[in-house]
């Protein structure tokens, strides 16, 4: 099992941070290579997600289950991609700060099954870190903006070019499992 915590202040109080927040569609349009969210119930959506590199594109859907909402402080979440051999867990823990801003620590947990899953495991440990923390910054950018305190300047991250660690994370992991 490979896992990350990543932390944020976002500039903007905890209520309109879960606003934001405890929409779950708007947690996987933050996911590179987003295509749909089909919200099954209150609890449970399913991701659909294109990646690739190069010429190499593949479609995977991704079932998130909601294990606890406990807003505006805390989520928990499991996650299991279709037809593949991952799946995972995470949170989402936020708390106010006395000067009104949003203290959020984000937590992702990837497990591979298999004989792969030790490599698989030694290899993605530096990636899952350099995705996860992609993410935070970009949820911060999107909950700043929405809420009109994003620095000057400052826009999310998905209207930059950057390299997108989840596209790169989905793709070793194809090639491992199907090695």
């Amino acid at each position: 099992m490979i896992e990350t915590r990543q932390t944020v202040t976002i500039r903007a109080p905890i209520d309109v941070t879960w606003a934001y927040a405890k929409d779950v569609e708007r947690w996987a349009e933050i996911m590179p290579g987003y295509q749909s969210c089909q919200i099954e119930d209150e609890d449970n959506s399913l991701w659909v997600l294109k990646i690739g590199v190069g010429a190499m594109v593949r479609t995977v859907k991704v079932a998130v289950h909601v294990e606890r909402w406990a807003g505006p402080e805390r989520v928990d979440f499991t996650f299991k991609l279709q037809g593949d051999p991952v799946e995972g867990g995470g949170s989402y823990e936020a708390a106010a700060t006395p000067d009104g801003l949003t203290h959020v620590d984000l937590a992702v947990q990837v497990r591979g099954s298999g004989p792969m899953a030790p490599m698989w495991e030694a290899m993605g440990g530096p990636v899952l870190p350099k995705f996860a923390k992609g993410f935070a910054e970009e949820l911060k950018a999107r909950i700043e903006a929405q809420a009109g305190t994003a620095a000057p300047g400052q826009a999310p991250t998905a209207t930059r070019d950057r390299p997108s660690w989840f596209t790169r994370l989905l793709n070793w992991l194809k090639g491992l499992f199907k090695a």
